[in-house]
């Protein structure tokens, strides 16, 4: 039998997980014992007294297919028959989308998983990596996990690991590694079979026999497959509907964000009399969507509230919603659709961890972050490619247009129009003084152009559920009309900093709802660069990114 060996290692620093996990370099990660460290740190943290508490436990593995990741997976394998688990269920050719390990961790009641991805972060041997730890809820750790696992790093002083030969990750079946066994499983299959569960596949199936036409660019990231298998062979859409839909190391040298300028292939294919009727995206590890009609961008916030207000046409939620919950940088649209539903409307801080206690206590059903992040209580992550599959639900029963759905929308509830700029890989100590200038401000009552400031604050947040506080979470200015701009910065990156600027205005008149967004809220953008003075602190005249 392989022996179990105990090696002597060194505590890095700066190993903090965020609600996302930790992200650095692939370089960084490659060093000697980084990750091993940091695995052997959340197995100390969740293994209790001398790992007692994950002895003869099953423990989910895979990630987005990036440069690095089978590497990880070989090492974690080792470690975690090393440290006393049972089974470790990978993904066939360790591939696993976010939400598709929420669902196994959940169907199997396995003892939380190990994701590998840095999400919609570029991938390569110069790029970015990442790993998390997800609870047996399915959803990403709490802070006083995370916070555990960061302490223990910081005194780690050993690791343990199994000398054994690779495992095949290619090969379905089952297979040994010294005591523990290694489960590799279709990846695709338990998702699919959710998904089925969830939605009309009947309706669907015969609006592409209809004529309804789609593109989905997975953007040669993890959901390549699983789109292939759900659209094209289960639902029928015709050959070639996945675009980049192949999982390469680097993503084909691109940016697995799904958004207007990174999904540019996809806008193209949309554009024009004789696009397809719907058009979607989805980012590297397959948590993200980006919604598309013919000509036609559907915001993050707006696709939440389209789909809520239609949520009953889905036979998985063909009784209703308990609850909206959205990021507070989110726009109100949801609000407006939980008001005439009767339910509640909850506005967290950003990260997916957030909503997990609303799902878990029967709160909310949907919820959405405008980072182009929706989902439901099927699974504790967001969910890309089940955004997807809701507007087809939606597209087969009101056999309409994305446009028409969405303006008919507007039309009965107004429009929150809605816009984020983000500047990306700015300093980092310029990013913190620009928030910390925006903290010192004192505004009420102040005329602003042509708004004035009702008030403006640091967001805090006490969750209804167990009563923990977060505080900082973004700097919102809010004016009397109701129209407001937010400041926050983004931890999702690898180097500088990411400011995102959310600008939001409601408006109620349908004959200014076809405004392109940059012009309706030109007044208001530039009310938050002058707030900010974004360009003085940071040197920058234009985001990087406008979505």
């Amino acid at each position: 039998m392989a022996a179990v060996k105990t090696i002597a290692t060194t505590p890095f620093s700066g190993q903090k997980p965020g609600t996302s996990g930790l992200r650095k370099k692939v370089k960084v990660f490659a060093q000697p014992n980084y990750l091993e460290n940091f695995v052997q740190a959340v197995f100390d943290s969740i293994g209790g007294e001398s790992g007692g508490q994950i002895a003869g436990k099953t423990l989910v593995l895979g990630g987005d297919g990036r440069y690095h990741n089978r590497t990880a997976i070989q090492t974690i394998l080792k470690m975690a028959a090393a440290n006393g688990f049972a089974r470790v269920m990978v993904g066939r050719g360790g591939i696993l989308s976010t939400p598709a390990a929420s669902c196994v961790i959940r169907k199997y009641k396995t003892f939380g998983g190990i994701i590998l991805s840095a999400s919609h972060n570029p991938g390569g041997p110069d790029e970015d990596f990442g790993i998390k730890y997800n609870i047996p809820a399915g959803g990403p750790a709490p802070e006083a996990i995370t916070e555990a696992i960061y302490a223990r790093s910081l005194v780690i002083d050993s690791y343990k690991t199994l000398e054994a030969a690779d495992v095949d990750l290619d090969t379905l079946g089952t297979r040994a590694l010294g005591g523990m066994e290694v489960q590799v499983f279709d990846p695709v299959a338990d998702y699919a079979e959710l998904m089925e569960s969830l939605f009309d596949f009947s309706a669907i199936r015969a609006a592409f026999a209809g004529g309804l036409r789609m593109k989905f660019d997975a953007m040669h990231a993890v959901t390549g497959p699983y789109a292939t298998e759900i659209l094209e062979r289960r639902l029928g859409a015709a050959a070639g509907t996945v675009m980049n839909g192949t999982p390469l190391e680097d993503f084909g040298h691109g940016h697995p964000d799904p958004n207007l300028v990174h999904a540019h292939d996809l806008v193209e294919a949309l554009t024009g009399k004789d696009a397809p009727d719907f058009g979607a995206a989805s980012d590297g590890d397959g948590d993200r969507n980006m919604i598309l009609g013919r000509d036609f961008y559907v915001t993050p916030s707006d696709s939440l509230a389209v789909l809520a207000a239609n949520a009953t046409l889905c036979p998985g939620y063909a009784k209703g919603l308990k609850g909206i919950a959205r990021s507070m940088p989110t726009s109100a649209a949801p609000d407006r659709v939980a008001a005439k539903l009767g339910i509640p409307a909850w506005e967290t801080p950003t990260g997916w961890k957030f909503f997990g206690t609303l799902l878990d206590a029967g709160k909310a059903t949907f919820c959405g972050e405008e980072s182009f992040g929706t989902g439901s209580d099927h699974v504790r992550e967001k969910d890309g490619l089940w955004a997807v599959l809701a507007w087809l639900n939606v597209l087969a029963a009101r056999r309409q247009s994305v446009a028409d759905i969405v303006t008919a929308h507007w039309t009965e509830y107004g429009r929150n129009v809605y816009s984020r700029h983000d500047y990306e890989g700015i300093d980092s100590a310029a990013a913190e003084g620009l928030m910390e200038h925006l903290r010192g401000l004192s505004l009420k009552g102040r005329k602003l152009g042509a708004y004035t400031v009702a008030f403006n604050d640091d967001f805090a947040y006490t969750d209804p559920v167990d009563g923990s506080v977060s505080k900082k979470q973004g700097i919102r200015v809010v004016f009397e009309d109701g129209s407001r701009v937010v400041f926050r910065l983004s931890g999702t990156g690898t180097e500088g900093a990411t400011l995102r600027v959310y600008i939001e205005r409601y408006e109620p008149d349908a004959s200014k709802h076809h405004l392109d967004p940059q012009v309706a809220l030109a007044d208001l953008i530039k009310i938050a660069r002058d707030l900010a003075e974004i360009k003085a602190r940071t040197g920058r005249t234009e985001p990087t990114v406008i979505t």
